[in-house]
C-alpha cells in the first residue's frame, strides 16, 4: 500500500511542476468549471454519498457524525458557491508583501508563491474535499487527499468529478489525488514523505491531529479541535440567551464550532438555568452540570473532569456556574481550544476584557 500511495504523491509533484506558472485566468476557469460541474453531477454524488450514509447508519454511528457526512442538493450547492466565491478572491501569487533597499543598493522583496504538494488529512467530511482543492489551486497548490473512511465513496465519486474538470480544461488531472486507503495506519507512509510532500493540514478530532503532529517528518499546520463555550453574564439579555445557547448547540451539533461548554454567571444562575436546561431538554440535549447546577436543577448529569475537557460533537453540553467574566477567562484559557468562544453581556467592559484575555 505506501508504494501506490508513493506513486500518487509523485504524480501529485509532478503536476505541481506542470501548473507552477498557471495564469489567474486559468486557474478560475478550472475552479468555475468545477463550480458548475458539481451541480450538474448531482444526482451521481447524492447516490454514492447515499452508499456512505446507509453503512454509518447499519455500523451505528451517532447521527451528529452522520449530519457531518451527509449530503443534500442544498449542501451540493452550498459547495459551487464557495468555489465561486474562492474565484473572486483576489490571487495571492506575485503579490508583494513588503520591500526595502539596503545601503549598497540591492532591493529586496517578500513575495507570495505557492506552497507546493499539500498533503490533507480529515475526517468524514465531503465538503472537505472540495473546499481543499479550491483552496489549495486558488493559491497554485496541488493536494493529496486521505478523508475519512466513512465518506469514502463520496470522496471518490468528487474527486474523479474534479480530475474530469481538470482534464477537460487542459490541467493535469493529478492537482488532486485521493489515498482510498480506508486505514488510518495508511497515513503514516504519508507523513514520511518529506522528498515530495512540503505541508501537512489535519482536519479532525484530537485523536487525528496528534497522530499527525507526533509522526509526520514534514510541517504540519494544525487545526483546532472545537472545545467551544459561551458566557453568560450576569447582565445579559437572558431570554435571548437561551436562543442563542439552543442555536448553537442543536444546528449542527457534529460540526467543531458547537458549543460545548455553558458558563453562567452566579447572580443569573437560579433565573437562567431552568429555562436554559428544560429547553435544551426539549431538543433533546444531554445535561451535565457540576454541583451547583445540579442544586439547582437536579435532574442533570453529574459533570466530571473529563467532561471540562470533552468535545462531544454530540446533543451533549456541559454546564458550569463561575464567579464572574475572570474566572469564565479562567476556565476557558484551561479548557478550551482556541477555536471559537462567545461571551453575552451588555457590559462593554466585560465584554472587552473577554475578547483581548481569550
Amino acid at each position: 500500500m505506501s508504494n501506490e500511495i508513493r506513486e500518487k504523491v509523485e504524480l501529485s509533484k509532478k503536476a505541481f511542476k506542470s501548473i507552477i506558472s498557471i495564469s489567474e485566468k486559468d486557474k478560475n476557469k478550472y475552479l468555475l468549471s468545477l463550480s458548475d460541474r458539481l451541480v450538474k453531477a448531482k444526482k451521481y454524488i447524492l447516490l454514492e454519498n447515499e452508499k456512505d450514509v446507509k453503512y454509518a447508519r447499519e455500523n451505528g454511528i451517532k447521527e451528529s457524525l452522520i449530519d457531518r457526512l451527509l449530503l443534500t442538493e442544498e449542501r451540493i450547492h452550498s459547495m459551487a458557491v464557495s468555489i465561486q466565491e474562492i474565484v473572486a478572491l483576489p490571487d495571492p501569487i506575485g503579490e508583494v508583501i513588503e520591500g526595502w533597499r539596503r545601503p549598497n543598493g540591492l532591493y529586496i522583496e517578500k513575495i507570495r508563491t505557492p506552497i507546493g504538494v499539500i498533503a490533507i488529512i480529515y475526517e468524514a467530511r465531503p465538503n472537505v474535499t472540495i473546499d481543499s482543492l479550491a483552496l489549495s489551486f486558488k493559491a497554485g497548490n496541488v493536494v493529496i487527499l486521505k478523508g475519512g473512511s466513512l465518506a469514502i465513496n463520496s470522496n471518490i465519486a468528487l474527486v474523479k468529478i474534479a480530475k474530469d474538470v481538470a482534464a477537460d480544461v487542459g490541467v493535469s488531472p493529478d492537482i488532486v489525488n485521493l489515498i482510498e486507503s480506508t486505514r488510518r495506519e495508511d497515513i503514516i507512509p504519508l507523513l514520511k514523505m518529506n522528498d515530495l510532500i512540503d505541508l501537512v493540514i489535519p482536519r479532525g478530532g484530537h485523536g487525528l491531529i496528534r497522530t499527525v503532529v507526533e509522526n509526520s517528518s514534514i510541517p504540519v499546520i494544525q487545526t483546532g479541535v472545537g472545545n467551544c463555550h459561551i458566557f453568560v453574564d450576569k447582565t445579559a439579555d437572558l431570554e435571548r440567551a437561551v436562543d442563542v445557547v439552543i442555536n448553537a448547540k442543536t444546528q449542527r451539533p457534529g460540526t467543531c464550532n458547537a458549543v460545548e461548554k455553558l458558563l453562567v454567571h452566579k447572580d443569573i444562575a437560579q433565573e437562567f438555568l431552568p429555562n436554559v436546561i428544560s429547553a435544551l431538554k426539549r431538543h433533546h440535549v444531554e445535561v451535565r452540570g457540576d454541583k451547583i447546577v445540579q442544586g439547582i436543577v437536579p435532574d442533570v448529569v453529574p459533570a466530571n473532569e473529563e467532561d471540562w475537557e470533552t468535545e462531544y460533537l454530540d446533543l451533549i453540553i456541559g454546564i458550569k456556574v463561575v464567579e464572574g467574566v475572570d474566572e469564565a477567562i479562567e476556565h476557558i484559557t484551561r479548557y478550551g481550544t482556541k477555536h471559537s468562544e462567545s461571551i453575552l453581556t451588555n457590559s462593554y467592559e466585560n465584554a472587552e476584557k473577554f475578547i483581548h484575555s481569550i
